[in-house]
This record gives C-alpha cells, sequence and structure tokens, in this order.
C-alpha cells in the first residue's frame, strides 16, 4: 500500500538539503559546452592588447603613438590621459587608473592599449609605440618603505612613507599579562608570495552600441563592482551599462577586482565603436597578480600555569605591491583574524601594509588568515612542547565556545571546533603515532577559523541588502532564479537550486539559474569573503518562501483547506494530514497566475550591525564563522629534502553541508593549494623583477603528489545559516599549512618558518640541527598525552 493509499504523509522524492547533488552546469562544463568569456564572438570583433611598463618606477615624459595609428589594421590606441579618473575595490583607496597616467608603478603596469584587426597588428603598433621615461627610486622592500622615502609610490601614502595602511589594536593588559605568564613562545616567520593559477586567464569582451549602451562580458567574481568602476571611470551612468559575467574558470579572489584591462577594453569599443576583446597570455596575468601578500609577521603567545591562554601579540608586515586592492581588509584580517578558534583575554595588534614596485598583491583564497594562521598554529605547538603537554590537549583547553564574543567584540554564533579536533585525533591514530613514528616521519595538528561573509558591505549601508534574489515562474511551472552572486565553479548555482527546490519541494529540473546579467539580476555584491552560500542562500529562501506562500494560496483556494495545513513537495501541494488530498505545483501556478498573468518572487539578506565602536571594529565581524582542525601525516626523504604529505584528516564545521560533495571538493581543492604555497609556490623576484611568470617556473603540486584526504564534517547547524549553513570555500585551506609544518617538526625536530619549505632549505636545516646538536632525532614525547576519546560528539555527518 502507497503512503497516499494510507493516508499517511507521503515521504518526498526531492529532499535536496543534505544531498550528494551533482553540480546543475556539470554536463555544460564537462561536454565543452559552457560559454566562457574567451568563446564569445560578435560581428566586427577587434582584438584588443596592451602595451606593458619595462620600468618599475618611472615617470612618464611622452608618449608618442603617431606612428602606432598609421598601421593598417589599427583601429584606435589609447594612453592614461583618455581616462585618467581613479578606481579601485574599496572606495576608500582608489589609486589605479585604466592605463598609466603620468608615472608607472611596476613592470607589466599597462601604459598604451590598442585595438586592432588581430594579435600581429597589435604588435606591430607597439613596435612604433615610443615611450619616454624618467626612472624613480625603486622600493622592493617593504621593510625600507616603511622608512621616510625620497619619493612615494602614492601621494596617498602615510606620513613621509610608503606605507599604505597601518594598524593598532590593544585589547585588556598585554603587557601585564605577559609579565605573569607561566609559559611564552614568539615566533617569527616569512611567507613568499603566491598566486591564483587559475586555468581561465583573465578575458572581458566590451561593445558599445549605437543607442549609446556599452555591454561588457568578463571573466569577473565581482560583476557589480565592475559596473560601479565603469561607470565611474568612463563616466556613464549605470543604466547605460550592462555587465554580464559568463562561466568563470576559476578566480579564488584572483578576479575579485575591478581591472585597468577590463575598463581600458570597454574604452577602446567607445572609441571604435567596435566590439573589442582582451584576452591575458599567461606572463600577463601573472604580472596582474592580486595573490597572497609577501609577509612577515611575528607571533607571541602566553599562557598560565594551568595551559590557559592569557595573551596574544602580533604584528605583520605585508608587501602589496603597487596598488591598494583589498589591502585594508587584508591588514586588519593578518590581526583580527589570528584570534579564533581559542579564547585571549589580551590581544595587541601591530599591522602594516607597504606599496611597493612590485605587482599588487590583493585577495587569495583566505586572504589575511592564511600566513597569520601558521604563525599562530606552530606557536600553539611550541608553547606545548614547552609545558610538555600534548598538543591537542592544549588546544582543547582554550577553544572559544559556541555563542560567545571575543575580546574585540567578535560575535561567535556555533562552533564545532572542539568536534573537529576530536574527530581528526580519533580518526588520525593520534595518541598512537605522535611523537612515535621513526625518524622521517611525522603527523602534525592544527585548527583554523574564517569568515562566514563580511558583515561590512563596502560600498553600502547597513540597511541595503548584501544580497537579493528574484525568482520568475513560467507558465509551464519552470522557476527562473535571477542573482547576482557569481559562480566561479564552486557550485554556487547549485546551492540556489537546492535551496529553491527545497522549499517549494520541486526537482531541480523544473529550476533554472540565468546567468549573471545586470540588466536582470538583482544587485549581489560578489563572490569573495566566503559570502554566497550564506548571504545568498538566505536571500534564496527567503525568496522560496515568499512565492511558496503565493502557491500555498492558490492551493488552499482549489482545496478549500487552510494555508497552514498544506505542505509542498514531491512536486505538489498537499493536506499535511490526508496526503492524498492536494494539487500538482503546476495546478497551483495557474491559479496563482490567473489574473496576473505573471508569478514573482523576492528575498534579500542583510546582516545585523556587529562590532564595537573603536577605529576597524567592523573587519572581521561576520554572522558566522567557520571552523575546522586538521591532522597531517608526512614522510620526509632526508636524502634529497622531499616532503611528501601521505594522508590529512579534515575535520570541518560549517554548519548544515548543503552539499556535501561541494563541500568535500571544496576541501580537497583547499588543501591542495595550502600544499601549494608551503611546499613549492612562490613569486620569485629579483629586485622589482619577476623571475617565474609562466607556469612551467610557478611550481604547482602535481596531481600525483596530493596526499589521501579524509574529509570529516561535523558539527552542528548554525542558528542563522540558510537551512544551518555556514562557508566551505576558503577556511578549508587554512589549517593544512601548519597540520604539515607541525608534522615536519614531529618527523625532524626541526621548525620551518620561511615558506614555502622546499627541499634545499629542508636539507639546510638538517644540516645545521646535525652541526647544532650532533645527531638527528625526533622530539621528546610529551609528559601529558590525551585520554582515549569518549562519546560520539564528534562523529562526522
Amino acid at each position: 500500500m502507497t503512503p497516499a493509499a494510507s493516508g499517511e504523509a507521503p515521504a518526498v522524492p526531492h529532499r535536496l538539503i543534505g544531498a550528494r547533488v551533482p553540480l546543475v552546469d556539470a554536463s555544460l562544463k564537462v561536454t565543452g559546452r559552457a560559454e566562457y568569456t574567451d568563446d564569445l564572438r560578435r560581428p566586427n570583433l577587434l582584438v584588443g592588447r596592451i602595451l606593458k611598463s619595462v620600468h618599475p618606477h618611472a615617470r612618464i615624459r611622452k608618449i608618442d603613438v603617431t606612428e602606432a595609428r598609421k598601421v593598417p589594421g589599427v583601429a584606435a590606441v589609447l594612453t592614461g590621459d583618455r581616462y585618467p579618473r581613479t578606481f579601485g575595490v574599496l572606495p576608500m583607496t582608489h589609486d589605479e587608473t585604466a592605463l598609466a597616467v603620468d608615472r608607472v608603478r611596476y613592470i607589466g603596469e599597462g601604459v598604451v592599449a590598442v585595438a586592432a584587426v588581430d594579435e600581429e597588428t597589435c604588435e606591430r603598433a607597439f613596435a612604433r609605440i615610443r615611450v619616454e621615461y624618467e626612472p624613480l627610486p625603486v622600493y622592493d622592500d617593504p621593510k625600507v618603505s616603511r622608512n621616510p622615502v625620497a619619493v612615494k609610490i602614492h601621494e596617498r601614502a602615510l606620513r613621509d612613507t610608503n606605507l599604505q595602511k597601518e594598524v593598532f589594536q590593544h585589547f585588556g593588559d598585554l603587557p601585564g599579562a605577559w609579565r605573569a605568564a607561566a609559559h611564552s613562545v614568539r615566533v617569527s616567520a616569512r611567507y613568499a608570495g603566491v598566486t591564483h593559477a587559475f586555468t581561465e586567464p583573465h578575458a572581458v569582451l566590451a561593445e558599445y552600441s549605437p543607442d549609446g549602451r556599452l555591454t561588457v562580458w568578463s571573466a569577473t567574481q565581482v560583476p557589480h563592482y565592475l559596473h560601479r568602476a565603469l561607470s565611474e571611470v568612463l563616466d556613464l551612468p549605470m543604466h547605460r551599462i550592462r555587465v554580464i559575467k559568463p562561466e568563470v574558470g576559476g578566480g579564488f579572489g584572483g578576479k575579485s577586482d575591478p581591472f585597468p584591462h577590463e575598463i581600458a577594453c570597454a574604452a577602446l569599443a567607445m572609441e571604435t565603436g567596435r566590439p573589442v576583446k582582451i584576452v591575458f597570455d599567461r606572463d600577463d596575468v601573472f604580472y596582474t597578480n592580486h595573490g597572497r601578500h609577501p609577509t612577515w609577521n611575528t607571533v607571541g603567545i602566553a599562557a598560565d600555569a594551568l595551559g590557559r591562554f592569557t595573551a596574544l601579540d602580533v604584528e605583520a608586515l605585508l608587501d602589496g605591491g603597487a596598488w591598494s586592492s583589498f589591502g585594508t581588509v587584508t591588514t586588519y584580517y593578518n590581526g583580527v583574524l589570528a584570534m579564533g578558534p581559542y579564547q585571549f583575554p589580551n590581544f595587541r595588534y601591530h599591522g602594516a601594509r607597504a606599496y611597493t614596485n612590485h605587482p599588487p598583491s590583493g585577495a587569495m583564497r583566505a586572504h589575511g588568515g592564511t600566513n597569520i594562521r601558521y604563525s599562530v598554529e606552530v606557536a600553539v605547538d611550541m608553547l606545548a612542547e614547552e609545558m610538555g603537554w600534548d598538543p591537542t590537549e592544549l588546544r582543547l583547553r582554550n577553544f572559544l565556545p559556541p555563542h560567545s564574543t571575543t575580546v574585540n567584540e567578535f560575535r561567535i554564533t556555533s562552533n564545532s571546533v572542539r568536534q573537529c579536533l576530536l574527530a581528526a585525533r580519533e580518526r588520525s591514530g593520534w595518541r598512537e603515532k605522535f611523537r612515535a613514528l621513526p625518524y622521517g616521519q611525522g603527523i602534525g595538528i592544527a585548527c583554523g577559523f574564517y569568515i562566514s561573509g563580511s558583515n561590512s558591505p563596502i560600498h553600502f549601508t547597513p540597511k541595503f541588502p548584501q544580497c537579493t534574489v528574484h525568482l520568475k515562474v513560467d507558465m509551464d511551472g519552470g522557476v527562473t532564479v535571477h542573482c547576482g552572486a557569481a559562480d566561479i565553479g564552486q557550485g554556487s548555482k547549485t546551492i540556489l537550486a537546492q535551496v529553491v527546490g527545497e522549499v517549494l519541494g520541486i526537482p531541480l529540473d523544473r529550476i533554472r539559474i540565468a546567468a549573471v546579467d545586470s540588466d536582470t539580476a538583482p544587485i549581489d555584491i560578489g563572490s569573495y569573503s566566503s559570502r554566497v552560500t550564506f548571504m545568498m542562500g538566505n536571500a534564496a529562501k527567503r525568496a522560496a518562501e515568499d512565492l511558496r506562500r503565493q502557491l500555498v494560496q492558490a492551493a488552499s483556494d482549489l482545496t478549500g483547506y487552510a494555508r497552514e495545513s498544506l505542505e509542498c513537495g514531491g512536486d505538489r501541494i498537499y493536506v499535511r494530514h490526508r496526503p492524498q488530498v492536494g494539487v500538482s505545483f503546476l495546478e497551483a501556478v495557474h491559479r496563482a497566475m490567473e489574473h496576473t498573468g505573471a508569478l514573482h518572487a523576492s528575498g534579500s539578506y542583510e546582516s545585523a550591525p556587529m562590532g564595537g565602536t573603536f577605529k576597524g571594529a567592523r573587519a572581521g565581524t561576520a554572522p558566522a564563522y567557520s571552523f575546522s582542525a586538521y591532522a597531517a601525516e608526512v614522510e620526509v626523504d632526508v636524502e634529497t629534502g622531499f616532503v611528501r604529505v601521505r594522508k590529512v584528516w579534515a575535520g570541518f564545521d560549517c554548519g548544515r553541508p548543503l552539499n556535501p560533495q561541494s563541500v568535500e571538493g571544496q576541501i580537497e581543492g583547499s588543501i591542495h593549494m595550502g600544499l601549494g604555497q608551503l611546499l613549492s609556490e612562490s613569486l620569485n623576484y629579483r629586485g622589482p623583477r619577476l623571475m617565474n611568470p609562466s607556469l612551467l617556473d610557478y611550481k604547482i603540486v602535481m596531481p600525483q603528489d596530493m596526499p589521501e584526504v579524509e574529509c570529516l564534517l561535523v558539527g552542528e547547524d548554525d542558528p542563522e545559516g540558510p537551512f544551518g549553513a555556514k562557508e566551505a570555500g576558503e577556511g578549508p585551506l587554512i589549517p593544512v599549512l601548519p597540520a604539515v609544518g607541525n608534522a615536519l617538526y614531529d618527523a625532524l625536530g626541526v621548525r620551518f618558518l620561511d615558506l614555502p619549505i622546499t627541499p634545499d632549505k629542508v636539507l639546510r636545516a638538517l644540516e645545521e640541527k646535525e652541526r647544532r646538536e650532533g645527531r638527528l632525532s625526533k622530539p621528546a614525547p610529551p609528559a601529558v598525552m590525551p585520554v582515549p576519546a569518549g562519546g560520539t560528539d564528534h562523529a562526522p555527518r
């Protein structure tokens, strides 16, 4: 007997939340049918190219493009004085221009843009361009940029230095806590700059139509910010500009700024009246950079005799390169994101970001949280060793509890970091392996935490929604979802479909996610700061609930039953206690459309105001935070210095995983990216010159070097997340670096504080240890070891 025949509520066949749903755009991508910017063609399309500076810092005395304009096939040649207005992703730090104006600030900065019939013609035009430069002092060391300088890279730099941003924060009595501490350690570390190395290079296509409208297709994470920048620089109202985001072949933060080449391409289209496309070569991508900042930091942690942390002292210096980009935010994050997941009653931070004549640094996956987390977690391990404690026990004693507030007024809601650590410790066999594996083998552990969307929108007042979702229902019951959130491969379109389908009780094949198009999509501020699942998910849920109310009312009219008694599920709307009574989803749609001919719904999300009243109080505040704890097992070839990461146990708290398959993919991808920064990736400079702007010389971890990964999704639903979800896009990267770094100490007895940890550094460290100690050996085991884990509160989902 079926549930309907028995009078019982039927099992809904399309319960989507928590299901392992393949990405809704997967078939288009694997068959090559998905359209990326470089796939697009327009009639009479021109090719755009940008002539780059060969000087790191110089005044532009003269640019002569007369002969270049005479080259057959050249349609336009632009210099910076045509569109000199500055822009940037943050409104308070506009210091970029579409093309260099008056001076260049790094090797690779765009100086002249050319539109022609093909690339070869652009190159012939480049050969006829004459640029006269007057070299200026070069600043390639951020430590020097902190001092008084002869010539400032930007006039807006602080005082008479090249500092772009400086942050001072102090909570509690740190000096007093330090003097009273029973134990304390300090760690000073250096981190090379790294870049995103996404598969798809930057690409943009622009077309200016005879009716005075500009359309721009771009591989961007932030369509709305690009829309704003185009309007500001080109002096066009936003309603005359249309921005479309095709598929994006990876971003990781590297496409989260409005870029000069996007504006230059649009300007070329306006000048020529013809569509223009610019696609970067790979070296152009490296020179554009906006990757993770080269960083020097020092972390001090103090504890009392009972192992409770009493103070955290952080100092950081960042090499920002030539422009501000997200630098103000990153400068704050390098301090404030050091706080979690531990309790520190006293905290002090001094951070500075310097302009240099390097390519600009910007936002890269978990920006501001990655480098500082390595130093913090290494310091925690060093403190545990000084105290004779197992490092997992010291961490368990100091975790922030759920529903608490940090000393700098971060509001913590759900928090399952304890369960993450217990799961990683148990699954990895920590008790049997720590300090007990043979020499050259080791196991390490580390924790992390990251924001689920920035609470503070960049451009809007707190009353403006950070995300809005519109739903439109067709006559045949198809639901089109319009949202400005950029899917950059992380699967946000699938999450949208799952959330809407779950609320309405309909299958995914009824749902279509419209491409991001500023003409039809409501405003969303972009895919960065791990905001999409939380903020877009909440907006989509509210939009679907709005639509459900309309459909339930229609079903109530058709069945005569009260709205409160009706349920959506199985592509029907039925009476909860008499499930055989109901109407199909399509019948409800048709009834709701009567006399209107259309069915629409809308939902939005804005986070509540939070944070303190001190300067920079909102930096790092978020409606929720993800938490994590990873264990990593390594093996080192002491003859070659080669490090092999054998396995990673990834305990991660993203609240309720809306799509576990996607979350696991994010964790595995994050581990790959983190291992690259830890073991091999580095932007190598000789003075101001980048020496390895190619994927042949920039050493990414190969697939065969990836460890086995066991994803442990633990935690409770977040009270404010959509269906209890939090972020899982950036937080999964953070703990893998220090987990492996701590494992290397367990294997070799050596701390590595200069990243990346390449084989030559490993061999040098072993040679120094042998000279210093006369032998190579593992560190001694701690006196305080963990008790066997009990209970099931750390069981993975």
